[in-house]
Order: C-alpha cells, then sequence, then structure tokens
C-alpha cells in the first residue's frame, strides 16, 4: 500500500490542488482526467477514464483527492471514489489562516490566503477558494464553492451545494439554502432560501 495520492480531475482547478499537496509535503501520484484531458497536469501524469480508480485501488493506493470545479460533480466522483475503498484526503494550502477550533469534513480545497476564523464547520468537498474570509461560527455545507475574495460574515450557513461567486459578500447571521448561486459581487443582507439565483446589490432572485 502507498500513501501517494490520486487527484480526480485534470483541469485547472486541478492543477491548483496539485500545488497546494504538493505545498503539504504530499506526493501525487497520477491524476484521473476525461478522455480529452492532456497527458500531464502540472507535472503529474494523466490516467484518462474514471475506470483507472479500480486498477489503482487494486494496485495499492488509498488515498485520493476529487479536484473537480463542479459541485454536483465533484459529489458522485467523491462517492464512487469512496465505494472502491478510497478516503477523501484534505488540501489546506499552508498560508491559509485557519482557527484551530475549526472543523472540517472530507475531501475539503482550502486555496492560499483564505483565512477562516473561529468554530466554523467546513463540510466535506466544500471549496474556499483564493482569498476568501470566512468569519467565526459559520457554517458552510456540503461541497459548497466560496469562489476568490468572497467575504462572509459571523454566523452565515451556507446550505449544500451552492456556489458564491467571485467577491459575493454575506452579511452577519444570514441563511443561504442548498442549490443557491450568488452571482459575482452580490451582496446578501437577507436569507435566500434554496435553489434560487440571486445578483446584486443587494443580492435578489434572477427571474427566469
Amino acid at each position: 500500500m502507498t500513501d501517494e495520492i490520486i487527484v480526480v480531475g485534470a483541469g485547472g482547478h486541478a492543477k491548483v490542488c496539485i500545488e497546494i499537496l504538493h505545498e503539504m509535503g504530499e506526493t501525487v501520484a497520477y491524476c484521473v482526467g476525461d478522455a480529452n484531458a492532456s497527458d500531464q497536469c502540472v507535472g503529474v501524469p494523466v490516467l484518462k477514464g474514471d475506470e483507472n480508480l479500480v486498477d489503482l485501488h487494486a494496485r495499492g493506493y488509498r488515498r485520493v483527492f476529487v479536484a473537480i470545479g463542479s459541485n454536483r460533480l465533484r459529489n458522485r466522483l467523491a462517492a464512487y471514489a469512496t465505494e472502491l475503498g478510497f478516503t477523501l484526503t484534505n488540501a489546506v494550502h499552508p498560508k491559509a489562516i485557519i482557527s484551530q477550533t475549526v472543523k472540517f469534513g472530507e475531501g475539503v480545497a482550502v486555496m492560499a490566503g483564505a483565512v477562516i476564523n473561529a468554530e466554523s464547520v467546513i463540510d466535506s468537498l466544500a471549496i474556499v477558494n483564493t482569498g476568501a474570509t470566512i468569519d467565526h461560527d459559520c457554517d458552510i455545507g456540503r461541497a459548497v464553492h466560496i469562489a476568490p475574495q468572497c467575504a462572509l460574515a459571523g454566523n452565515v450557513t451556507i446550505g449544500a451545494f451552492s456556489i458564491l461567486g467571485v467577491g459575493a459578500k454575506v452579511i452577519p447571521e444570514k441563511t443561504i439554502g442548498e442549490q443557491v448561486t450568488v452571482g459575482a459581487g452580490g451582496v446578501v443582507i437577507n436569507d435566500i432560501s434554496a435553489s434560487q439565483t440571486v445578483v446584486g446589490v443587494p443580492a435578489r432572485r434572477l427571474e427566469k
């Protein structure tokens, strides 16, 4: 059995996550990409097709990081990998600032410059992207994506599979439901119910 990591994904998000893992002192053996993927991803060889995970598990690999930007697809591929017997590892950049009281799930990505403050919870497969700030007592749901330069004040709750676009902001004690999209630069000053897209300042529902 080997301690090296398999990265699922071979695109731009995977590049960033591989470099984070390297900064953590980890070794990435392979990426697993789709049929259109390049042969290498920041110097890591790419195997094409999810079926390669079966062979890699048989060869003794047990640790995986799912580096897919799409929340739903990231969740699905993580479920597939764990069903095969892999364990999900976290990729947390050493230059992120994280309170010792933060609780992480599995398969979480935290990029450089991110700040996560006291007693926040980051559920499995969430992404806290470059320079994003999450203040105290926030609850970030499963497979949420907090994009670069977002700012969440204290006691904010974000439901599973939601995405906050680049530079979005949320004032204290607001709840955003599951599968919500907050457009880039949006400012959330009210609770947002599930399965909506909101944009603007203040953020309002985008009518179809």
